[in-house]
């Protein structure tokens, strides 16, 4: 015993810490997760287990908020990190750096999970699916720069339409390729086409096929809601035409393959020029035929039509009659009237003797007002009494409450006052 070396307890526990951490320095762990309770300062403290052992593990913040695998409960994961000790309790954890879903079915599993959520959310709704337009002057690309799926692309739409292609060349599996494919999205919206860049008309999203793994950034939700938020139609080509991912829900259309979309992307200019050609012809022939009816029509009016210049000599002839008519009437009438002017003698004298007769008549009148007329009167020595008004005094009680009054001569007025009463029937006249 005096042989075996002595250590003071924190000293074994500095020494297991050394061993552990230098032999376990980059782990990978399969596990489920469970009892996974976020703190408040946004680190994450969980255990992974198995069948037989439960091992604790925690997560700090800076990894937790950049990690693609939502920490959650009964989840199978594959950790990898460090594993380090806790000398304070004689415990030890696996610090972990990298988090992945363990296993197709538990991604299944995940996958399911989110296409719930974001129905819920509305992400997927028909109603805010935009139309791909007809024919896209321009069409961006987000895909990897290198490999079959953008050359396909390219060859398709040139074969069909060719078109303005521009590719935002994007990792399209492994860490961070979300981030980078919703950022592509994001950058493709942020163009106002001034700087020499055109703005896209369409995008396509795309890559080839590959595990569920490979294919896995497609089902982010950094992703997703970046293709749901897009002005610009998104075509979805991830994978053959027997995978779905989530952003093949969110985007405005789902394409089987690369190659599909590009031709969902662009029509076939060949097909095009053959259906103008077509509507052409067609546009010739209609106005061939409709010409033709025109003239038949018209063939079968003007045969309906009387013959104009029997028209004319009919009205020409009832025009001749009614002019020679017209000369008669007016030649008759002359007759008439030269007829009637030759009796107008006769009656001449007997109208002067009348006009004559009723000229004496009138001067007779006219004697006979003039000796009855106001001048007349006074003539004869008679006088014309009004009031200062002038209106007429017709006896002495209204002379008396006229007071003043005026008394017309045949030569002139005299003014004159009523004097004080003396006799009923007499006043003194003066003047003023």
């Amino acid at each position: 015993m005096e042989d075996i070396k002595e250590y003071s307890v924190s000293e074994i526990s500095f020494a297991i810490k050394r061993c552990v951490e230098t032999t376990f320095s980059q782990v990978r762990v399969k596990g489920e997760i469970f009892g996974a309770k976020k703190a408040d300062s946004g680190h994450w403290y969980l255990s992974l287990k198995d069948a037989n052992a439960v091992l604790s593990a925690v997560c700090w913040k800076g990894v937790a908020l950049s990690m693609p695998v939502k920490i959650e409960d009964g989840l199978e994961v594959v950790a990898t990190g460090r594993i380090t000790t806790f000398a304070g309790r004689s415990s030890y954890q696996l610090v972990i750096e990298r988090l992945e879903v363990a296993g197709a079915g538990a991604l299944l599993k995940l996958l399911e999970e989110r296409k719930q959520q974001f129905l819920k959310e509305g992400l997927f709704d028909a109603s805010h699916k935009k139309p791909i337009p007809f024919l896209p002057k321009v069409i961006g690309v987000v895909t990897s720069a290198s490999g079959a799926v953008i050359r396909d692309i390219i060859h398709r739409v040139r074969d069909r339409f060719p078109s303005h292609i521009i590719v935002w060349p994007t990792p399209v599996q492994g860490e961070g390729a979300a981030e980078k494919i919703a950022a592509a999205v994001k950058g493709f919206n942020g163009l106002d086409g001034k700087g020499g860049i055109p703005r896209p008309d369409v995008l396509i999203v795309a890559r080839g096929g590959g595990s569920l793994e490979d294919l896995w950034p497609f089902n982010e939700e950094v992703v997703i809601r970046a293709v749901y938020d897009s002005d610009i139609p998104i075509i979805s080509a991830v994978g053959h035409e027997t995978d779905t991912m989530l952003i093949d829900y969110a985007a405005d259309r789902r394409a089987p393959t690369p190659t599909g979309a590009a031709e969902f992307a662009v029509p076939v200019k060949s097909e095009l020029n053959a259906q103008l050609l077509m509507l052409d012809s067609r546009r010739i022939h209609a106005m061939a035929r409709y010409i033709g009816g025109l003239k038949q029509m018209f063939g079968v009016i003007s045969k309906s039509l009387p013959n104009l210049a029997q028209i004319l000599a009919d009205h020409r002839q009832r025009f001749d009659e009614r002019c020679e008519r017209l000369k008669n009437a007016i030649r008759n009438l002359t007759g008439m009237k030269k007829r009637d002017f030759s009796g107008l003698g006769l009656k001449s004298y007997y109208i002067q003797n009348l006009i004559e007769k009723k000229k004496t008549i009138c001067q007779h009148l006219g004697e006979r007002l003039e000796a009855v007329s106001i001048e007349q009167v006074l003539r004869r020595g008679f006088v014309w009494v009004t009031d200062r008004h002038f209106k007429t005094i017709y006896d002495a009680s209204a002379a008396k409450r006229a007071g003043e009054l005026n008394v017309r001569f045949v030569d002139g007025i005299v003014k004159t006052k009523v004097a004080e009463e003396r006799d009923a029937r007499q006043f003194d006249l003066f003047d003023e």
